[in-house]
């Protein structure tokens, strides 16, 4: 229906070809008169006349439409058009009623077409100028719903993109800070620990890999990861990172960006714990506001120029094309 909106209208012209056909049968059983079917025929088929000539008109209002800085000429334009509407109505009105109903022509052909023709002129002026303006206003409807699942596909696209970007930054982090740990280990003759390490290293990279393809999580995956990886730190920092999480059960359902809160976690300890010479604390914790669900990342370290909390993310509200990193709905993840 996008690609042909005129159908609709010419549709419409069903509805009044009804009433045509009950107004012809209530005239005749008023008056008493037999029911004449070619009257019938015409008093209906003269408003189908429309739904035939409909498509012209929208192409005519497509190929020439009212719109700056041509709006007076094409106005102009489209009243002259509506004459030469009114020339075909006429017309086929009367080669209609030559066909069905001969006997009701107000003289010869021409003379009917004549008082056919002024007959027509103010309402087929009226009709060809309104289907001129519901080709427009169906016209301006469709773009803008177009615009808005353009523009929808597009911040689609940017999340995507920038959860992507997140994603490549987070999974070099993650085997490399891991792989550092382990070598230490080793070196030091440290066996069972380097193995433990490793054995968390594969839990961190299969959560990594099941959510790759996935913009969204429940919370409680996304902690899941946070504590492998705090698991992994705390082993490259021994006693220096002290981690704690606290977070109700009854928000481990909840829809998150995938690996938005385990990039905070990593930048709270590379830019806070590793800046300490004691030991330091994160704290990871959730809440739940209204409808909106907040996450805190915190660390008493240094941060980056002052000491404040490292991140705060909220997960994205219901409203459309919020960006998101700042906000997103308290729905239930699936």
């Amino acid at each position: 229906m996008r690609r042909h909106p005129w159908l609709i209208v010419s549709a419409i012209w069903i509805v009044p070809a009804l009433f045509g056909a009950i107004n012809e049968i209530a005239q005749r059983s008023i008056s008493g008169e037999p029911l004449d079917f070619g009257a019938l025929l015409f008093g209906s088929g003269d408003w189908l006349l429309y739904a035939l000539l409909t498509p012209g008109v929208f192409w005519l209002a497509h190929r020439w439409p009212l719109a700056r800085p041509h709006i007076a000429r094409r106005l102009t334009l489209h009243l002259g058009l509506s004459l030469l509407f009114c020339v075909a109505w006429a017309g086929a009105g009367t080669l209609l009623k030559m066909a069905v109903n001969a006997n009701a022509l107000w003289g010869a052909p021409a003379e009917n077409f004549l008082r056919w023709l002024f007959i027509t002129f103010p309402f087929g002026i009226m009709v060809y100028l309104g289907v001129l303006g519901m080709e427009h206003a169906m016209r301006y409807f469709f773009e803008a719903r177009e615009r808005e699942l353009q523009l929808a596909r597009m911040n689609e696209q940017l999340s995507n993109a920038r959860l992507a970007a997140l994603r490549a930054s987070v999974n070099p982090h993650f085997l490399f800070n891991a792989l550092n740990t382990v070598i230490v280990l080793v070196r030091d003759g440290e066996r069972a620990a380097s193995a433990r390490i490793l054995e968390q290293l594969s839990d961190v990279l299969r959560h990594s890999l099941r959510g790759a393809k996935e913009n969204e999580v429940p919370l409680g995956h996304e902690l899941d990861l946070v504590r492998q990886y705090l698991a992994i730190e705390q082993a490259r920092f021994s006693d220096r990172l002290r981690p704690q999480i606290d977070v109700n059960d009854a928000l481990l359902q909840a829809a998150v960006p995938a690996f938005a809160l385990q990039h905070l976690v990593e930048n709270a300890i590379g830019h806070g714990i590793a800046r300490l010479a004691d030991a330091g604390e994160v704290l990871v914790r959730a809440h739940r506001d209204g409808e909106t669900l907040v996450l805190d990342v915190l660390d008493d370290g240094p941060g980056i120029g002052h000491p404040i909390p490292i991140a705060r993310i909220m997960a994205w509200r219901t409203r459309a094309n919020v960006c998101w990193r700042c906000m997103a709905s308290m729905r239930r993840s699936t």
